[in-house]
């Protein structure tokens, strides 16, 4: 009888110690302000979003999420109910998005105001006043990548088509034409010399043969000038086609700007982790280390004397050889 009233006496301490457990917990996750509630409507996914996920109005935390669900007055939009601390400053200018916390995926609402309003954000009949919700960092970025990978696939091939065989083979004629061109010119240059040299001398005067020698040369000098022409076309539309691509690959909002764009959000999100996340991981990891020692040492001392529930620890019993022991089962 004496062992079954210790254990109900153990087991109604521990049902005791849980309930003031559990209400101490209570105690300290309860709200003690004034709570707004707003909903936010979307047509994008809410992935890593749960319930009781922090919402964060310009990073400091203002409440939390209570419910997520599709919007009955838009078919086929996502519905996120928050509760918000009414010190928020909410206004008809504030808009949401989704914020994800570094490597765990997680998300949460993250409220900003464009302070375009001053006014407060109010509901008009007896729904919640909606929020307007806006696309994310990743998810532009996201939408954006298949766009970027088109014009950059587009100018690759544009640079190939430029580049190839038969194009070659014209640039390096246009190159040959001109270097003939050069020779013909100068060859004109040595006809002429010669012809003025040997023609207009005084004794030696002979008006048919400078005729002729000036028709043979004006000839040489048209075909080259047709070679520097047809030669000068063909660089002109290789630049032309050269300035069309560097003009769309730097224009505003062109490629190297998406490009730009990606690399700038790929590195913010690199130090939002390696500044938030990874210390806070570490922190409570070193706290559960913390929380499992001292678990493990609570298990062994119960497991050594269980009367310690009731009793707790007390002194340690004299052993042989010490004063005041006492053999188990010798009269006293």
């Amino acid at each position: 009888m004496e062992n079954k009233a210790h254990a109900i006496a153990a087991g109604a301490f521990v049902l005791m110690v849980s309930a003031l457990l559990v209400a101490l917990a209570v105690w300290l996750t309860r709200d003690t302000g004034t709570q707004r509630l707003f909903e936010l409507s979307t047509r994008d996914a809410v992935n890593g979003l749960q319930p009781q996920a922090p919402v964060r109005f310009r990073g400091v935390l203002v409440g939390k999420v209570t419910h997520i669900g599709f919007d009955p007055l838009t078919p086929g939009n996502v519905l996120v109910r928050i509760s918000v601390d009414e010190r928020a400053p909410v206004s008809r200018s504030t808009y949401g998005s989704l914020g994800f916390q570094g490597v765990t995926g997680l998300a949460f609402v993250q409220l900003d105001d464009s302070g375009e309003s001053q006014e407060a954000l109010t509901s008009k009949d007896e729904h919640p006043p909606r929020i307007p919700m806006r696309a994310g960092l990743l998810s532009k970025l996201s939408d954006q990548g298949v766009s970027i990978l088109a014009e950059l696939e587009e100018t690759s091939r544009r640079v190939n088509l430029l580049l190839a065989p038969e194009n070659q083979k014209k640039l390096m004629g246009s190159i040959d034409n001109l270097g003939k061109a050069a020779s013909g010119i100068e060859q004109f240059s040595l006809n002429a010399n010669r012809v003025l040299g040997a023609q207009l001398d005084p004794e030696r005067l002979n008006l048919p043969l400078l005729v002729a020698n000036a028709n043979e040369a004006l000839a040489t000098l048209k075909d080259s000038s047709e070679r520097v022409a047809s030669s000068a076309d063909a660089a002109k539309a290789s630049a032309n086609e050269f300035k069309r691509m560097n003009e769309r690959l730097n224009q505003p909002g062109g490629t190297l700007d998406k490009l730009a764009e990606g690399v700038d959000a790929l590195s913010a999100t690199g130090q939002n982790i390696n500044a938030l996340t990874l210390p806070r991981l570490n922190r409570t990891m070193d706290a559960t280390a913390r929380a499992v020692r001292q678990v493990g040492r609570a298990v062994n001392d119960v497991a050594e004397q269980p009367n310690s529930l009731l009793f707790g620890n007390g002194p340690i019993p004299p052993g042989p050889g010490e004063a005041g022991h006492a053999a188990p089962g010798a009269k006293p």
